[in-house]
């Protein structure tokens, strides 16, 4: 959603960057470019006005120091104002109540209000161990109870039984009722939407909230929204005290604007993101993660994180454990490969990594197709368990038959088979001479980074800023990454995958390639 904005203000740091020291007349213009981008990205004006003159105030204050450039103290700025706009700390839905918590979730007919309120439970359910009961309140709107029920039963959750005959006040009773008769944790009440600010409705959903006493008022906004997002937050807010903002389709090719616009306009949190349509694609809202990646410095945290989700500790150690033996069969490759889709992909993964943008877009402009990793996996799923753990098993007649099972050409089991041979020497190479070995495998500065690399989560800051500068790497993107100081990141990730990267020291567990470093499986070389 935010590449467009990350594109317009990388070229304007670029431009920072580059320069000794920076006059007034260069902040002039810099701010000039970041508004313009800021409008562009459907950011509110006022809200645009706001953010430029607290960042021209800092910039050309006394804050900038000697020990970096002007131009990167400027990211800097503009980093710390992003993150306070968008809120400067995290914020969760809060349960803590007497049960059951009721939420209610309200929001413009069509921005998704129904299937957000579904991951939701689904998330409270597997997540938080809560007991849920789903009640639609919407009457009005064809299907609308009867969707909430099916997606109910998708995710495992209760849902309220449907009397077509009430009103959504009676409605809203009989699922209080149910709630605390039930024994539920946490009951979610989903309103009708509107395709407009509708008094009757509003007075409508005003009752419900007094007959409710909800815990959580949520705003569900589409991400599409654009300049009206604010004036919709806004009144949802002045009739209904909205505790929570949840933003949805955040992984379309919205501008932005929307959530830099309703946090600062409205000063309430946005909580939480849909990031598909999957009943998983909802995430916590980090404003500083959010602003590094509009910055384009990755958010290495919420990959590993996600990584955490789909790799176990133990599964890591055992994959660690066979790349230090230099094994790597079809098995490996398959499972490795099962685990990057689930993460997102390799666009995802991308949008993850610092400085990853430009590759990112290389790999669009070339229309690498994705889909190309289920055809290898459907190509493994086609092989015996022999011809997985030794694929010199796979002779002509049987590269048929796996062609024919996985409905492929058999020009595809050979690029296959080509592609793995490759990694599986690489993989040999590293289990016999670790990162200098790697490092022998490249040429130029990144060889020469690589051969003899230390453990750099042993290195202080220092250190890796000469590292980077021999590197021909700009230092002030590896500051506040956690990326390079694991045993920092350790302490922000669940306890098993947490003490593994700590005790490790090693790279992502579970994303391919050797465990000191995330391989990206399934491109294979360019021709």
């Amino acid at each position: 959603m935010f590449e467009s904005l990350s594109d317009r203000l990388g070229k304007i740091f670029d431009g920072l960057r580059g320069r000794g020291a920076l006059n007034a007349a260069d902040v002039d213009a810099a701010m000039r470019e970041i508004r313009r981008a800021l409008i562009e990205a459907d950011v509110s004006l006022e809200v645009v006005r706001a953010f430029v003159e607290q960042v021209k105030e800092r910039a050309v204050g006394a804050e900038v120091t000697r020990s970096v450039t002007p131009g990167q103290q400027v990211v800097k700025i503009v980093h710390d104002e992003l993150v306070a706009v968008l809120g400067s700390d995290a914020v969760t839905i809060d349960l803590n109540a007497k049960a059951p918590v009721t939420l209610l979730m309200v929001g413009l007919q069509g921005s998704g209000k129904t299937t957000t309120t579904a991951k939701i439970a689904k998330r409270l359910t597997e997540r938080n161990k809560k007991k849920v009961l789903l009640a639609s309140l919407d009457t009005r709107r064809p299907a609308a109870m009867e969707q909430l029920r099916v997606l109910g039963e998708q995710v495992g959750v209760d849902t309220l039984p449907i009397v077509t005959s009430e009103t959504p006040v009676q409605i809203a009773r009989r699922a209080e009722r149910e709630g605390r008769l039930g024994g539920y944790d946490v009951l979610i009440l989903d309103t009708a939407g509107r395709t407009h600010i509708d008094e009757e409705l509003m007075a409508e959903t005003a009752e419900i909230k007094a007959i409710a006493s909800p815990h959580e008022i949520l705003l569900v906004v589409d991400a599409l929204t654009g300049q009206d997002a604010i004036n919709v937050a806004r009144s949802f807010d002045s009739r209904l005290d909205v505790t929570g903002i949840v933003l949805t389709r955040v992984d379309g090719d919205g501008r932005g604007g929307a959530a830099l616009s309703m946090r600062a306009a409205t000063g309430k949190p946005i909580k939480l993101i849909g990031v598909g349509e999957k009943m998983d694609a909802l995430e916590d809202f980090h404003p500083s993660r959010i602003a590094d990646r509009i910055l384009g410095m990755g958010d290495i945290v919420s990959l590993v994180e996600k990584a955490a989700e789909h790799v176990s500790a133990e599964d890591a150690q055992k994959m660690a454990k066979k790349l230090k033996k230099g094994s790597f069969d079809l098995e490996d490759l398959r499972g490795q490969l099962i685990q990057m889709k689930k993460m997102g992909g390799m666009g995802g993964l991308m949008g993850m990594l610092p400085g990853a943008g430009q590759l990112k877009k290389a790999m669009a402009n070339s229309k690498v197709d994705e889909k190309v990793f289920d055809r290898q996996i459907a190509i493994i799923n086609s092989m015996t368990k022999k011809e997985r753990a030794n694929p010199d098993l796979l002779n002509a007649s049987r590269r048929k038959r796996v062609a024919a099972g996985a409905g492929v050409e058999v020009s595809e089991i050979n690029k296959l088979a080509k592609q793995h041979r490759q990694m599986a020497d690489m993989m040999k190479k590293v289990g016999k001479g670790g990162m200098g070995a790697l490092g022998g495998m490249f040429g130029g500065k990144m060889g020469n980074m690589l051969g003899g690399m230390p453990d750099m989560s042993k290195m202080d800051p220092a250190q890796l800023e000469q590292m980077a500068r021999q590197a021909g790497i700009d230092p002030n993107q590896l500051k506040g990454l956690p990326s390079v100081q694991t045993p920092q990141l350790a302490e922000k990730l669940p306890n098993d995958v947490g003490a593994l990267f700590k005790s490790s020291g090693t790279g992502l567990p579970g994303l391919g390639g050797a465990p000191r470093f995330p391989g990206l499986p399934g491109l294979g070389k360019k021709k």
